[in-house]
């Protein structure tokens, strides 16, 4: 049963006929806001004197408490006044909102900075939603991960945390985790670190944000390869920097471009493994980028994505491992081993830069997640990191050659795959933009993910050839990291009649 005011005519010189109290729903907050849509509304105009808080309880048959609570929330938030010896009257503020004309519907273009109107121009990129499906790009194998271990392993955090491991932390990151990554890296990567140069970041994104901060002033040039990553350029460009686009071709970053032009500051590179035409960067062009580095004294940021799927031959040394002057910044992540929802990286800095990168990851968000770093720092320590990484390639090799062995056998579109060296993902080449498209909607018509190789070309950088013609062309991206070799075979059979 609801309470409401009677039908009779109202005691008070406002009319409150129609106010619905339901019980056991808070009746307090129900009063506030009835009556402070009234007073919004119009409903009680300014200067009204309101009844007395016994006054309306014994009207609506509520306790005096409902009424003293809803008025008190009415005071703090200034709708209403007390006048001492007189009563309590409705704000003039509250009264001049209600009366205010409502704004004309006219787009306000907001007044954003420099950065914001760069943010506001770049297009927005949401990761696909649920269960990965073929061929989505960028997902590992999800379901390898061991999530009972890391459950074990956050529990026993909890159990144990002291005090002083859940409050703020160091910005560089935990130190046990920035200890067992200089091992990892030294045994797993052939780069010898002082863990006083890793910095733990939100994922990759949030490294190259603070590389290109940090190194890049509006107006810089900043090189990358061409096609690329998005979110690189994405970085680079946010912050002011010009981004210039380097050709790829088939030994990776053809570094002699960089030649053509003056003062770039710095070249983001993803050597181990091309993002996306999935190339390795031959050891000449890595020599040939060091020495462009150190001769022009700018920087090399090395994305090592995914560096730990390597499925033939000896992976080449790192570009930090490599260099001698200080000039490669090499950036890492989890995501492709643990899971892309963890957000956790890292910057392996050289010495003369570490401590201003520490002084900017302050800046940003102070540290990262401090559990989630102490739990990553005993799933290495324990051994269960390296024998998951083991797992993955193990079973990233078992798709890759799933993949492989179907579509040869059955040749969707008559298109022929290149060889899958590394990775989680191919590219292939197509003649025409329309025929990517094309192929891209009939898949997408049976359920399957592709990625147009559009996507990837910068959108103010053209590679050309001698004669000057367009080499911008369209193509298929296909990962194949996040479904299973059933997955992918029912995939490349589905596509097969659909290209047809």
């Amino acid at each position: 049963m609801q309470n409401s005011l009677s039908t009779s005519p109202s005691p008070f010189p406002f009319d409150l006929t129609g106010m619905h109290l339901a019980p056991g729903k808070g009746l307090a907050v129900q009063l506030y806001q009835s009556l402070r849509d009234r007073i919004l509304g119009g409903q009680i105009d300014r200067q009204v004197k309101l009844p007395t808080t016994r006054e309306l309880a014994q009207a609506l048959k509520v306790s005096r408490t409902t009424v003293v609570r809803a008025y008190d929330q009415l005071y703090a938030e200034g709708y209403i006044s007390a006048r001492v010896g007189d009563g309590t009257y409705v704000s003039a503020p509250a009264s001049d909102i209600a009366k205010t004309p409502p704004p004309a519907k006219a787009v306000v273009k907001p007044r954003l900075s420099a950065l914001g109107q760069r943010v506001a121009t770049h297009a927005k990129l949401m990761p696909q939603p649920g269960k990965p499906r073929a061929f989505r790009l960028g997902v590992p194998a999800l379901d390898l991960f061991p999530g009972d271990v890391w459950a074990r392993l956050q529990a026993d955090f909890w159990r144990r945390a002291p005090e002083n491991h859940i409050g703020y932390s160091d910005p560089a990151g935990d130190p046990q985790l920035r200890e067992m990554l200089a091992g990892y890296l030294r045994n797993a990567r052939g780069l010898v670190c002082d863990p006083d140069q890793i910095i733990i970041t939100a994922g990759t994104q949030q490294a190259l944000f603070m590389c290109a901060q940090l190194l890049l002033n509006p107006g810089d040039l900043a090189a990358m390869e061409n096609p690329g990553y998005p979110r690189a350029a994405s970085a680079l460009t946010l912050t002011g920097g010009k981004v210039v686009g380097i050709g790829v071709d088939a030994e990776g970053l053809i570094a002699q471009e960089l030649h053509a032009h003056r003062d770039i500051r710095l070249t983001y590179v993803t050597p181990s493994h091309q993002y996306p035409s999935g190339v390795t960067l031959s050891l000449a062009r890595r020599l040939e980028l060091l020495a462009w580095a150190e001769a022009n004294q700018a920087y090399i940021l090395e994305d090592d994505y995914d560096g730990e799927y390597r499925y033939s031959g000896t992976p080449l040394a790192l570009l930090a491992s490599l260099d001698r002057s200080g000039r490669v910044l090499y950036m890492g992540t989890f995501s492709k081993i643990a899971f892309p929802g963890l957000r956790l990286g890292y910057i392996v800095a050289p010495p003369a830069l570490a401590n201003t990168l520490v002084n900017l990851r302050m800046q940003y968000d102070r540290h990262s997640s401090v559990p989630e770093q102490a739990v990553m720092a005993e799933f290495i320590a324990q051994g269960h990191f390296q024998r998951h990484v083991r797992r993955m390639r193990r079973a990233s090799r078992a798709r890759r050659d799933t993949m492989s062995e179907v579509w040869d056998r059955i040749r969707p579109g008559g298109i022929v795959l290149p060889q899958i060296d590394a990775g989680l993902h191919c590219t292939v080449r197509l003649p025409t933009v329309g025929q990517q498209d094309e192929m891209i909607l009939k898949a997408a018509e049976i359920g399957v993910e592709i990625d147009g190789l559009t996507r990837f070309w910068l959108p103010h950088a053209v590679n050309e050839n001698k004669q000057g013609k367009r080499e911008n062309g369209g193509g298929l991206v296909m990962g194949f990291g996040g479904a299973d070799e059933a997955a992918i075979a029912a995939a490349i059979k589905a596509l097969a009649k659909a290209w047809r």
